[in-house]
Parts: C-alpha cells; sequence; structure tokens
C-alpha cells in the first residue's frame, strides 16, 4: 500500500494550496506517525531548529508541536530568484492513532530529526463478575 500525502483541497485546488504554504508566515513541518507494539512514534524533520525554542505537549492523545526558526541573516537587496527557506512560527497538532500515556512521553533530537516515542496506554480489559446467588 502506497502512501499518499493528505491535503484538504481538491486536485484543482492543490496549486493553491501550495501558494497558502509557501507565503505564511512559517512553514509546516512534516510528519511520520507509527506505531510499535508498546508506543506511538513521531518523527519531523526540523533542521537548523533550536531543540530549545520548539514546545511539545500531549493531551487527549493529541501531540501538538510547536515552535520558532529565527531568521539568520536577510539580503538587503530583495532580487531573489527562489526563497523557500522559510523563517518563522510553526505549529503542527496531530491526533494519535493509539491511547497514550502523555507524562512518559520522550523527546530527542538527533541530526536534525525531532523524534517523539509515547508509550501506549494499555487497553481497559473486560472484567468478568460472578453473579452471587442469594437463598
Amino acid at each position: 500500500m502506497a502512501i499518499v500525502k493528505w491535503t484538504p483541497f481538491f486536485e484543482p485546488f492543490e496549486e493553491m494550496d501550495h501558494f497558502l504554504q509557501r507565503t505564511s508566515d512559517g512553514f509546516t513541518p512534516a510528519i511520520n506517525v507509527y506505531e510499535t507494539k508498546n508506543e506511538v512514534v513521531v518523527e519531523t524533520s526540523l533542521a537548523g531548529i533550536d531543540p530549545k525554542d520548539v514546545d511539545i505537549s500531549v493531551e487527549n492523545d493529541v501531540l501538538t508541536i510547536k515552535g520558532e526558526t529565527k531568521k539568520e541573516s536577510e539580503v538587503d537587496e530583495k532580487n531573489y530568484y527562489r526563497k523557500e527557506v522559510a523563517s518563522g512560527s510553526f505549529f503542527r497538532s496531530i491526533s494519535l492513532p493509539a491511547r497514550v500515556l502523555a507524562d512518559k512521553a520522550e523527546a530527542s533530537f538527533d541530526n536534525g530529526i525531532l523524534k517523539i516515542e509515547i508509550p501506549k496506554a494499555e487497553e481497559a480489559k473486560p472484567k468478568s463478575i460472578k453473579v452471587k446467588i442469594n437463598n
């Protein structure tokens, strides 16, 4: 099964979607989400961003990543041929595919990749209740 990037717009509006993403103040980091037997793992590329400028939270099985990338230098002359490197704030909020233990989440940053590992919550198991018969 192929993985297809989801966009909320239909194909005729795809170019407009790309335009709006390019002209916004920040950027939207791409995210990979997958499950292992015991945890949900989220990875995103945040190259050039200081991990101290990134805030991560999990609430009601929704992961939120937000932060800011700072503009290091700007060319005084505005004769760009192409300007695709975005700076500014970013924000991603995604529903996780399983119930998780938010207080046990761990995040690491290596070579520009932010990796968040969140243990899955043990599913509620049905309990069998014996009925007592009073004589």
